[in-house]
């Protein structure tokens, strides 16, 4: 189970992964908004899509579906913190070392979506 919902995880997380990425830089580097505030907008893109997507995909049948208001509140709050996480990796990639406006996207596509599994694993869909 374990791996069958990796493997579904790293597919739907992928997608909204990359359209939060997606966001981000057009929004950024193609329309001039401030990065952090591109990240903003990604991230509200990104929740409402990974909500409905894992829970329809990644981790459907886990939980009860009895607790879907919880499920959400929990979800938010875990969504919370990866807006925050991501915020870091755009402050200190390109505000504090001056990198250009991509190099916060490995760690957006790689750390934090890792991070945010185990919390959803193990709070959310639980």
């Amino acid at each position: 189970m374990l791996i069958g919902q990796l493997v579904r995880y790293g597919l739907v997380g992928g997608v909204v992964t990359a359209l939060q990425g997606a966001v981000y830089w057009l929004l950024s580097s193609q329309a001039g908004w401030d990065p952090q505030l591109s990240n903003v907008a990604g991230y509200l893109v990104a929740v409402a899509t990974g909500f409905l997507a894992h829970g329809a995909i990644t981790f459907r049948g886990q939980g009860a579906q009895s607790a879907a208001p919880a499920r959400l509140a929990r979800f938010v709050g875990v969504s919370l913190i990866s807006l925050a996480l991501n915020a870091f990796w755009v402050w200190l990639t390109v505000t504090a070392l001056g990198a250009p406006l991509w190099a916060p996207l490995p760690f957006m596509a790689v750390v934090t979506p890792g991070i945010v599994f185990v919390l959803n694993r193990q709070w959310v869909f639980r």
